[in-house]
């Protein structure tokens, strides 16, 4: 197992452009977008936690890993913490590209539902 590209401490005390620095230097010679992404999110811990600016850190890297790499189990399993991250119509279409099957069974069920049970249950509402 490798060492970590950093210690707790360290994320919580270097400055933004170190951390951009190295962070941005490891993903371009690993590839190893879960780790990444799990720096990312410490980092968003920081910037609520302290005084230093941290919000949208590396925004086009964090654009680029959801909407450009394969689909991963990480990127699934942490996506909702880069919601800010993207217009509203760009999270649509990340989500049905990290989830398809998922994304295409809930508008399935959508449907179904509108089509059973909304409308029987407005019909009863005005009688």
């Amino acid at each position: 197992m490798s060492e970590p590209l950093f210690t707790p401490r360290q994320l919580f005390t270097l400055k933004r452009k170190t951390i951009e620095k190295r962070t941005s230097t490891y993903y371009e010679e690993t590839r190893d977008e879960a780790q990444t992404v799990k720096i990312l999110i410490a980092l968003q811990v920081r910037d609520e936690l302290g005084e230093d600016d941290f919000s949208f850190f590396m925004y086009d890297l964090v654009r680029r890993l959801f909407m450009k790499t394969k689909s991963t189990r990480a990127l699934r399993r942490y996506y909702v913490y880069f919601k800010e991250y993207f217009e509203a119509k760009e999270w649509r279409l990340l989500t049905f590209r990290l989830f398809p099957i998922k994304t295409y069974i809930a508008e399935k069920l959508e449907q179904l539902y509108t089509q059973f049970i909304k409308e029987p249950l407005e019909g009863l509402v005005g009688s």
